[in-house]
């Protein structure tokens, strides 16, 4: 090499160190020469590291990803929330006026659709509550779980629990492929696209309101009274609704959105539980996720329901455990809070809080206590059937 000239080319400095040699002409040779560096206290280090490495990944990888999704996933676009106003004192026409809306001369026909699985109490407590509001109930219920399990009919066999809605329900099965292989979340867009057939049949039409939510999200009775009874509500209205778990004991935040209601038009409107617009009514309901009598219908859900994939052990699915982790109020699948800021995470880590408070919750659930008191505070304690 001339003198003065410079070369930016690396070399295996260390290696040179370490071994001696000018340079390694495999790579094979290059790693030799680095272990042959270490000392023995450093390779039994590494042989215990990596495996713990691994070893916690594969436990603990849903929580690493949850931790750190602020990092890869930027929270949606902040809803329209509009003020919420009630009081059984107050009359129809100065409730819409509130709103900014004005009083009908009749009220709209109301449409309720869900799918159904096996929640068979809280469809008992919503339909109770919606009774007088609502002029068509409508139901679809299929042989199959979103994840390809077989299932009963779980509604049909137990029809008589409802002959308190009188006519006005249609009803309608759908058969399963029982395809295991197959997406949930395609399964459970199927079910909803059959329920736009089963809404036809039910006789809807053009500015009918139709509430679009899981039987387990239950808007409000009067919320739906002030909406059929006022002009210049919005086409499509997504409900906010107070989060609980397990029971009206374990109340987590008021973030619930996906509940809607839709002035249904012919060739447009179509059932799915998704964002479909910005503005969102406050305080409308109440969605009680996995408040169930039975431990066997958690165990059930847990295996059915579109986010099995969150079931990666066994033991999951024991009966003690899951007593245990709804008396704590924790998670059924050892998840941290699904949020998109670190406050919020690290804010709602751990078991939620027990409420006494039983205050605003549906009037049926209140009025049949007793046969409902695995949903009020003090009674965590589930059935084993």
């Amino acid at each position: 090499m001339s003198e003065g000239y410079y070369s930016s080319k690396k070399t295996d400095d260390i290696c040179e160190d370490v071994c001696g040699e000018a340079r390694a002409g495999l790579s094979m040779s290059r790693l030799r020469c680095m272990l042959r560096g270490l000392d023995l206290r450093s390779c039994v280090l590494l042989l215990i590291l990596i495996p713990l490495g691994i070893l916690t990944v594969h436990l603990q990888g849903q929580k690493i990803s949850s931790f750190l999704r602020p990092l890869w996933e930027s929270p949606p676009k902040p809803f329209h929330v509009i003020p919420h106003y009630y009081n059984e004192n107050v009359s129809k026409a100065r409730l819409c006026e509130l709103h900014g809306w004005r009083e009908r001369e009749s009220p709209r026909r109301v449409f309720d659709a869900v799918l159904f699985s096996n929640e068979l109490d809280i469809l008992n407590i919503r339909w109770n509550e919606l009774s007088p509001y609502v002029t068509e109930f409508v139901l679809l219920e299929s042989n199959s779980t979103f994840t390809g399990l077989p299932k009963e009919l779980h509604f049909d066999k137990n029809r008589d629990r409802f002959k308190f809605i009188g006519p006005r329900l249609t009803y309608g099965k759908i058969w399963g492929g029982f395809n295991k292989e197959l997406n949930p979340f395609v399964e459970e867009g199927y079910q909803r696209l059959a329920l736009d057939v089963l809404l036809r049949k039910a006789g809807i039409k053009d500015d009918d309101l139709l509430i679009m939510s899981d039987v387990d999200e239950i808007p409000s009775g009067h919320t739906i009274n002030l909406l059929r009874w006022c002009d210049g509500i919005p086409p499509i209205l997504h409900l906010q609704m107070k989060n609980y778990l397990y029971s009206f004991e374990f109340h987590q935040d008021n973030k619930s959105w996906r509940a809607s209601v839709h002035r249904y038009q012919k060739g447009k409107t179509k059932y799915a539980h998704l964002r479909r617009t910005d503005d969102l009514l406050a305080d409308a309901g109440w969605h009680c996720s996995f408040c169930f009598r039975y431990i066997s219908q958690f165990i059930f859900k847990m295996k059915a329901y579109s986010h099995n994939d969150r079931v990666r052990f066994s033991h999951y699915l024991n009966p003690k455990r899951i007593q245990d982790v709804i008396c704590r109020g924790a998670s059924l699948f050892d998840l941290l809070p699904q949020e998109y800021t670190f406050k919020e995470i690290i804010g709602k880590m751990g078991p939620i809080p027990p409420s006494k408070s039983a205050i605003h919750l549906p009037a049926y659930l209140l009025n049949h206590a007793e046969e409902y008191k695995f949903l009020l505070p003090g009674n965590c304690k589930r059935e084993g059937e």
